[in-house]
């Protein structure tokens, strides 16, 4: 069985008046955070660093939604040294996983405008695994499901932290875990219940089961 590194990525804006040159992309790379499943599908290892936007920088908007400040990424490694770094704490034959595909398009593309050439990494970007893409199919569904509504639906007790990449690499990796072990995915009696239009004796319904649960802190952009 092969190892996986699952990944998330955060962002910063970049303004309009910032996109020159080159680079004219709407979003720069801030943090990249990564867990390591190994052959067993458990959690071996983490990677995370900061990555010093070249154009953009961290806004009120993007402090608030990641907890990331100016001052984190001040001083990190730009992108090409975060991607190297990244590249190195891979071990050989290993399959990179994301929810959704957004995160392999920023590297694809901000790469590219960067013009950033790291050894291995057109060969991640060609074997990369969609996890959000796998839920859908395990649901029988073309929906692009968030994140957060993924974890309640697999029944998964999962890390809070909104829009910080180390906790999203390490819950989509639980998530998707659970996927590969599962060849029927097992739901959450009460989500499966609901999106079923069934309701329980208690009159259980899906707004009761998200009731009072802030899901957007989870969701992945």
């Amino acid at each position: 069985m092969s190892k996986y590194a699952v990944i998330d990525l955060e962002m910063c804006n970049v303004p309009k008046e910032l996109r020159k040159g080159t680079y004219r992309r709407a979003s720069e790379i801030i943090q990249i955070g990564a867990v390591l499943l190994d052959e067993n599908l458990e959690i071996e290892d983490s990677f995370m660093t900061y990555v010093s936007p070249e154009y953009g920088f961290v806004d009120d908007f993007i402090k608030n939604l990641t907890g990331i400040t100016q001052k984190d990424v001040q001083g990190a490694p730009d992108l090409r040294e975060a991607l190297q770094a990244f590249a190195e704490w891979l071990p050989a034959g290993v399959t990179v996983v994301s929810w959704s595909m957004t995160d392999a398009l920023q590297i694809q593309r901000e790469a590219e405008a960067k013009n950033i050439t790291i050894g291995g990494l057109e060969e991640i970007l060609d074997n990369w695994v969609d996890s959000q893409k796998l839920f859908a199919e395990k649901m029988h569904s073309t929906r692009c499901y968030k994140l957060s509504e993924a974890l309640v639906a697999a029944d998964i007790i999962y890390e809070d932290g909104a829009h910080d990449g180390l906790v999203d690499a390490h819950n989509t990796a639980l998530l998707f875990a659970k996927m590969l072990r599962e060849p029927e995915l097992v739901l959450n009696k009460y989500y499966k219940n609901a999106i079923t239009g069934e309701e329980s004796s208690s009159g259980f319904c899906l707004g009761s089961l998200f009731a009072g649960l802030d899901l957007s802190g989870l969701a992945v952009a």
